[in-house]
């Protein structure tokens, strides 16, 4: 019979009362065959319990070893109860070799080689060669009471591999896998005493039962696959993690820092540092989860706050984006619409960190020379490069001398107010140094001033005039705000602005900073270590996805300025009212506001640059000597001789040559 169908006879006997077919009981041997015949009743469990918990490092080592046990136990009979222990162990051994098996069914086989060790342990325990026929019979009795046609609909058969799989295991477990029909034989009166043939058939009969329970262990474990988790050294898997991490391979870097997390879930290392692999990989809505459970563990972790409003505004940034975008039933622009824009770049009146750095006067005094420059446009946008704020913390000071980080009053918005600025950019590496507080703080500071902002993940500014709808969307290279560095979702954001407006001007602050940042580099900008962005390869893109006008700041000094189909990319308007923490010498004291005139389907019309500078501890004010303008032409000729824009010494910009113009 095959082991399968044997294994499907075993799952059918209910412990308990025996089957009609099976015979009755005698229970008048002696106490010494009573103790065999219990343990050879659960050699085959235990074996097969054994085998199933057990993990093995080598298939043929153990296969060997299951082998030359079986093989042991059957020669050597030297006691009873050593034999049934040795025949234990040989079950065991051989279920773990079947075990390293892949195919689950093959336990079956095994389970049946070790209920046959089990048997013949039993046969070999007895004093004569007669008590082998009588377990023979006995085994044969019971696989004959479990035979199909008493199964019912609740049978289960698994399969056992192969013929040539289960022709060798039926070999090897011998007589247990080949019932016969035979007649059970009458029950022995009460009243006589137990014989030497009953007393054999009865412990042949309890041999029997060991070998059932030994396939019905493996029939269990079958409907319930051994899974024990290996065990995890959570230390060792963190220090792999961070390591990976650090050199930058983030698929290792997860792996390991996931086995962390789910064999310690308290450690909070595991779970920050596997937070910012999911954020190197742009999983947002995985590293969301993983800095929410450090927030349970520890809410004062540091930099946790920052973490966590970057993941979740990144993450509502991709669900949105992942839906369809609505129709707009906006109507077409008016005839013969246009609006003149003007841009400037770092705009920072004072900061009260360190002390001693707001001007002697009023914040007005810093930008009053140059209020009809930007009071004189449809448009007004500057770059604000830090917060609006009265509170926060900062970690960004290591001390007072050595102190970069910006926080401005909110009263300083009413100036810009006034000067007429319209609308900012909040997308800078400035904008969090005061924590979230802060930025939540700026935005509602500039909500209740009626100036709308663009910085964090997902936000455009919306400004109507002239009948246009302008969007305005603001980029740094960094997570926190609109993430230049991610270029499709970058690309996507300004293709979902550019579906729900007239026009899309996009704003960046990127690049390397100072007096050598001058010139726009082919690839990646790094500073300090930090990425600071491809831009030629960001700006084009941006333009391709439905930009008219690409705006840049962040160096701190101009560069140049080139036409990509037909639409004007500025990559630096350098520092424009940078009060008190600025070096503004040389270029880094020269500014722009730059004029910019678009028709209403984004047609470039006209631009020009007007000139400006700071003096003293960064006040503005018109450069009469335009020296920007040389300066930006040189640049703009050394580094897009193809593309650049013709720059007059008046400071008219307009496009170099003939090229193929956006239709978007």
């Amino acid at each position: 019979m095959p082991s399968s169908v044997f294994l499907m006879l075993a799952l059918a006997t209910t412990p308990g009362a025996p089957s009609a077919r099976e015979p009755a009981s005698i229970h008048n041997f002696s106490t010494a065959q009573a103790r065999t015949a219990e343990l050879l009743s659960t050699a085959g469990t235990a074996s097969v319990k054994a085998a199933l918990r057990e993990d093995a490092a080598s298939k043929p080592a153990i296969t060997a070893a299951g082998t030359a046990s079986v093989r042991a136990a059957l020669q050597n009979s030297s006691d009873s109860e050593g034999t049934v222990a040795a025949a234990s162990l040989a079950g065991d051994r051989s279920v773990k070799a079947a075990v390293m098996d892949v195919a689950r069914a093959r336990i079956a086989s095994a389970a049946v080689l070790a209920g046959s060790a089990s048997v013949k342990a039993a046969v070999r325990d007895a004093q004569a060669n007669i008590l082998a026929g009588a377990a023979f019979g006995a085994t044969r009795e019971a696989a004959v009471s479990l035979r199909p046609a008493a199964l019912g609909t609740d049978a289960v058969v698994v399969a056992a591999g192969t013929a040539s799989d289960t022709a060798s295991v039926i070999h090897a477990a011998g007589t247990v896998a080949a019932p016969q029909e035979t007649t059970p034989p009458a029950a022995a009166p009460e009243s006589a005493p137990p014989t030497p043939d009953a007393i054999v058939s009865d412990v042949g009969r309890v041999a029997a039962e060991a070998a059932v329970s030994a396939v019905r262990a493996a029939a269990v474990a079958l409907r319930t696959p051994p899974t024990a988790p290996p065990v995890v050294d959570v230390d060792a898997s963190y220090s792999r993690g961070l390591a990976a991490l650090q050199a930058k391979d983030t698929r290792t870097a997860i792996t390991e820092l996931s086995a962390c997390v789910e064999a310690a879930p308290s450690r909070v290392d595991c779970r920050w540092e596997l937070g910012w692999a999911y954020q190197v990989e742009g999983r947002w809505t995985d590293a969301l989860a993983q800095w929410t459970e450090v927030k349970k563990l520890d809410p004062d972790h540091a930099d946790l706050e920052t973490a966590l409003a970057q993941a979740q505004g990144q993450a509502a940034l991709q669900e949105k984006l992942s839906r369809a975008p609505q129709a707009s039933n906006r109507p077409p622009p008016p005839p013969g619409a246009k609006v003149r824009i003007r841009a400037v770049g770092d705009v920072m009146l004072g900061t009260t960190v360190p002390e001693g750095h707001l001007p002697p006067e009023s914040p007005a005094s810093v930008i009053t020379g140059v209020r009809p420059l930007l009071e004189d446009a449809d448009l007004t946008f500057v770059n604000l490069e830090g917060p609006l704020c009265d509170g926060g913390k900062t970690t960004k000071c290591r001390s007072k001398g050595n102190c970069y980080a910006f926080r401005s009053p909110t009263a300083y918005g009413q100036v810009l107010k006034e000067a007429g600025v319209d609308v900012a950019s909040t997308a800078n590496n400035h904008s969090g140094d005061f924590g979230e507080l802060c930025r939540r703080e700026t935005e509602s500071t500039l909500d209740a001033l009626g100036i709308p902002w663009s910085g964090p993940p997902g936000s455009v500014a919306t400004v109507e005039r002239n009948g246009l709808r302008i969007g305005v969307v603001a980029f740094h290279t960094s997570p926190s705000c609109n993430h230049l560095n991610n270029l499709a979702t970058a690309t996507a954001l300004v293709s979902a602005a550019a579906a729900e407006h007239d026009l899309v001007i996009v704003s960046f602050h990127g690049g390397a900073e100072g007096s050598k940042a001058l010139h726009v580099p082919d690839g990646r900008e790094m500073f300090f270590g930090e990425d600071r962005g491809d831009l030629r390869t960001f700006t084009r893109a941006v333009v391709d996805a439905g930009a008219h006008l690409v705006i840049g700041h962040g160096p701190h000094v101009v560069r140049g300025m080139e036409f990509y189909k037909g639409r004007l990319i500025a990559y630096s308007l350098g520092n424009f009212a940078t009060y008190g923490r600025f070096t503004l010498s040389g270029a880094q004291g020269l500014g722009m506001v730059l004029e910019v005139e678009l028709h209403g389907d984004g047609r470039f019309e006209s631009a020009r640059i007007l000139p400006t500078k700071q003096v003293g501890e960064g006040i503005a004010q018109p450069d009469p000597a335009g020296a920007v303008i040389p300066l930006v032409r040189g640049l703009t000729s050394e580094d897009f001789p193809d593309t650049g824009a013709r720059i007059s010494e008046d400071g008219t910009v307009k496009p170099a040559g003939k090229g193929p113009v956006s239709a978007r």
